[in-house]
């Protein structure tokens, strides 16, 4: 039996939590800089394009990074071990860092983001993998990645808040330098921590022993045979759910936007139009923004965790995926609702910079309100046979919401600021007050109480 099987994380699972710690902090810190950038005149260290493009590359951005783990996902499950893809993964992304660092034309940007989406795939689901490979218990998992969870959100609150000091200590173009070393550094780090990881990710998953004996389990228990009907409600339940979380996150992507370029616009004299980013004399760089988001989400995940386990004991078992989407939606109706109110209350002078705080509140206080859940309710329901081709569900919504906040960014802000956000808010609230009222629908193609044929 692989050694991996009787271990509990040890010292490798803090060092593939570091791993997601550095490459975070890289990730969202580079999310942030492509907007800045780009749109910056070159007198002012940038590319002095079109802020249109700031939109559309920051969306490809995300959209490709989402995409490519799963053609990584393949290469890791078939042919090559997944630890040795990491650090190769780790490199590419360091090398794509690089290029932004040198860049002097949108096509270095996109060869930027070409080889960052590459180097993702080879890192992040082989990651994910090896985390799960180094506990031998399933029940330890859920406390594992909810540790991975927080660690991913420390490196975006670190990487977003330091990069916007640098940024405006020295510029932006020495910020892709810095995530450039931060990954290279990842990458060094990870290959002398192989020891740690025992045989985790040595072999192709579909090789290992471990997936060896997972696949006689389910010859044994679930031969070759059609879905069942609850099999197919099921199945329609994951994409329903999946449909409308990447509407939540198009609109969750999105409402970064507005912060750099409306509420972060200045003027000639390089002061701030539409809102007070001063604080005691302090200029806050908007990267600030994405560190509150970090932040919160490492504050607001054990407390809602408490929450929601307290809500589970309730009788028929707390609120359902459907009903935590729903709530994520609205909450982040919300956030926009406040963005408006901001808008129409400043009268014409700088906002007060307590509307952005919480604005970024509401939007992190949606996304935790379901997020977190997304993979643990495929795990749940999907068809044991059709569990890789659900979570790609799951990944390739948040694709689709990735390629296309970016154009709809540059549609809606040539729209009334005030009126446009009033309307995204509705369209929020009301799709999620439908989808609660459809809960006991969805509800039923997952929990009905029919018996499934069996083998």
């Amino acid at each position: 039996m692989d050694s991996t099987v009787k271990r509990k994380g040890g010292l490798g699972f803090w060092i593939c939590n570091f791993a997601f710690t550095l490459e975070r902090f890289s990730f969202y810190s580079v999310k942030w800089l492509i907007v800045q950038f780009l749109i910056a005149s070159v007198v002012d260290g940038g590319l002095g394009v079109a802020k249109e493009n700031g939109a559309t590359y920051q969306s490809f951005f995300v959209a490709f990074t989402y995409l490519a783990p799963l053609f990584g996902s393949y290469i890791s499950d078939h042919f090559v071990g997944a630890k040795y893809l990491v650090p190769i993964g780790m490199a590419l992304i360091s090398l794509g860092y690089f290029f932004g660092f040198r860049s002097s034309s949108l096509t270095d940007v996109a060869i930027m983001i070409a080889l960052a989406s590459i180097g993702t795939g080879l890192f992040k689901p082989q990651t994910n993998s090896i985390t799960g490979k180094l506990f031998s218990d399933p029940k330890d998992l859920d406390m594992a990645f909810s540790t991975q969870y927080s660690m991913v959100n420390l490196g975006s609150f670190i990487g977003t808040t330091s990069v916007g000091l640098i940024a405006g200590a020295r510029g932006y173009r020495i910020c892709f330098l810095v995530c450039s070393i931060v990954m290279l550094v990842n990458a060094v780090m990870f290959f002398l921590g192989w020891g740690p990881l025992g045989e985790a990710g040595a072999k192709p998953f579909k090789d290992s022993a471990e997936a060896a004996a997972s696949k006689e389990t389910i010859k044994t228990a679930e031969p070759s045979r059609p879905l069942t009907k609850i099999e197919k409600q099921r199945v329609l339940a994951i994409i329903a759910v999946s449909l409308f979380s990447s509407i939540f996150w198009i609109f969750w992507y999105l409402a970064y936007l507005p912060v750099y370029d409306h509420w972060g616009a200045m003027n000639d004299a390089k002061e701030f139009i539409n809102m007070n980013w001063k604080l005691f004399g302090f200029t806050i760089p908007t990267s600030f923004f994405d560190s509150e988001n970090g932040l919160l989400c490492i504050l607001l995940g054990p407390a809602l965790g408490l929450l929601w386990a307290r809500d589970a004991k309730r009788a028929g078992g707390g609120l359902s995926i459907f009903k935590h989407t729903a709530l994520g939606m609205g909450i982040l109706g919300l956030a926009f609702l406040v963005a408006a109110m901001a808008e129409i209350t400043r009268a014409g002078r700088p906002a007060s910079l307590l509307w952005v705080v919480v604005f970024g509140f509401c939007m992190s206080l949606g996304e935790m309100t379901f997020s977190p859940l997304g993979n643990s309710f495929i795990s749940k329901f999907a068809p044991g046979k059709l569990l890789s081709a659900m979570m790609a569900v799951w990944t390739f919504a948040i694709f689709i919401a990735g390629l296309s906040y970016g154009t709809l960014y540059n549609i809606i802000s040539k729209m009334p600021f005030a009126a446009a956000n009033f309307g995204i808010a509705a369209l929020l609230i009301i799709l999620a007050a439908v989808l609660w009222i459809m809960d006991r629908k969805l509800n039923s193609l997952i929990t009905n109480d029919q018996v499934e044929e069996t083998a």
